[in-house]
């Protein structure tokens, strides 16, 4: 069974709520981004996000294109991104997602790049720029090798749409809980329930709200609402704030096991 299928099925049983964390690969360093991971997965993170460093982060705010820069000047590349995923492997089974721009996999190859992402131990691919519309072949690809595609909805998308991507989707579904790109806000939106609640209309897939989510508070209230958190941008800030620091892996664990004890205590 697919890992985030399988993490998804265990907090259902256990009637929990699911942390997902995004960082950027490569920032400062992919051997930072491996013990990341491992510390990440001891601090109860259900899913880690891996973003893979592109030169035209569209879809993301200031904190992350500063992450993504890092990672280019760190020399990550995708190639760099499936070995460290690997290595990642031989020691934790964290379910992983890469948060990607379909150029990188257009110009790898469709079809070499999800094979090697499945190869490496990737679970999911979360393509932002690849509408749903165009994705038969990929999705075809994606099931073949038994990774999840993920898919965003966002407060705009009409209902229609909503059910069209629900359709398509596996593991989860990430609802972008803002318009706009991500980044840490004072205060989350006050439409999560309705358009989680609507969403639940189309899919029985557990649902991770994201973009925006800072600190635990946060989190926990939009715990009430979905089957999961996503936190990205101030876990990303914190490795910004310390990526020299010999301590860099203490401090961020520190802020990401904060969040976790804030979703999983009893709502």
């Amino acid at each position: 069974m697919n890992r985030i299928v399988e993490r998804f099925a265990r907090l259902r049983e256990r009637g929990e709520k699911g942390l997902v964390v995004y960082i950027g690969a490569g920032d400062p360093n992919l051997e930072a981004t491996r013990r990341l991971a491992l510390a990440f997965d001891d601090a109860r993170v259900d899913v880690l996000e891996l973003g893979v460093p592109f030169s035209d982060p569209l879809a993301d705010g200031l904190v992350n294109q500063l992450a993504a820069q890092r990672g280019l000047e760190s020399g990550t590349t995708p190639t760099g991104v499936l070995d460290t995923v690997a290595a990642i492997r031989r020691d934790c089974a964290i379910p992983i997602v890469l948060y990607i721009y379909y150029n990188l996999i257009h110009h790898h190859g469709p079809e070499r790049f999800i094979a090697d992402a499945a190869r490496a131990g990737v679970d999911g691919l979360l393509v932002l720029d690849l509408p749903p519309e165009e994705a038969a072949e990929y999705n075809t690809r994606m099931e073949t090798a038994g990774l999840c595609p993920i898919y965003l909805i966002a407060p705009t998308t009409p209902e229609d749409r909503i059910e069209a991507i629900a359709r398509n989707a596996r593991g989860f579904i990430y609802y972008v809980s803002r318009e706009g790109v991500t980044g840490m806000q004072s205060r989350v939106a006050d439409t999560i329930g309705t358009m989680t609640g609507l969403i639940r209309r189309h899919s029985d897939l557990p649902i991770a709200v994201g973009f925006g989510i800072s600190n635990p508070d946060q989190a926990r209230e939009v715990a009430r609402h979905a089957e999961a958190v996503v936190v990205g941008s101030a876990v990303v800030n914190e490795i910004a704030s310390h990526g020299r620091d010999d301590k860099l892996v203490q401090h961020v664990a520190g802020l990401v096991q904060g969040l976790a004890t804030a979703i999983k205590q009893p709502l």
